[in-house]
């Protein structure tokens, strides 16, 4: 932080970089002109805004490609994690469903009832986003 010829007294050991009063910041914008209080110390000036940051070189901007990519590796360990749980769950359990009696390993039949409670959930879902179109619509 630097100090004015008036705040001589203060000395500074902040070399952060941080824009000072007066000075140009990454922006453009001015930094703000402080003022001192009754005790004789500086105070940032409450009315200044900065302005948007300009963007650097070094942002990357944001694809479908890169996202594709995030969304793959995801998946791929999800895909682990799953195939972990099933091989750990190989006991063999009876599932009765209505007149259905089926002998599956325990990971394959939780695996089963966690889809089929995903594709209850994505049912009631598509409904209500059918739901609020329509209501959109009509307004």
């Amino acid at each position: 932080m630097a100090t004015r010829a008036d705040d001589s007294h203060e000395t500074s050991l902040d070399t952060s970089g941080a824009v000072h009063p007066g000075e140009h910041s990454a922006s453009g914008d001015l930094a703000p002109i402080t003022t001192p209080d009754s005790d004789g110390h500086s105070a940032p000036d409450p009315e200044f805004v900065p302005g948007p940051q300009a963007s650097s070189s070094t942002d990357i901007a944001h694809t479908r490609t890169a996202a594709l990519w995030t969304g793959l590796v995801v998946g791929a360990v999800v895909l682990v994690v799953l195939l972990v749980f099933i091989v750990q769950n190989l006991d063999s359990v009876t599932v009765q469903i209505f007149a259905w009696q089926l002998d599956l390993p325990l990971g394959i039949s939780m695996l089963l009832a966690a889809i089929a409670g995903a594709l209850v959930m994505a049912m009631v879902g598509g409904a209500r986003i059918l739901q609020v179109r329509r209501a959109a619509k009509k307004k």
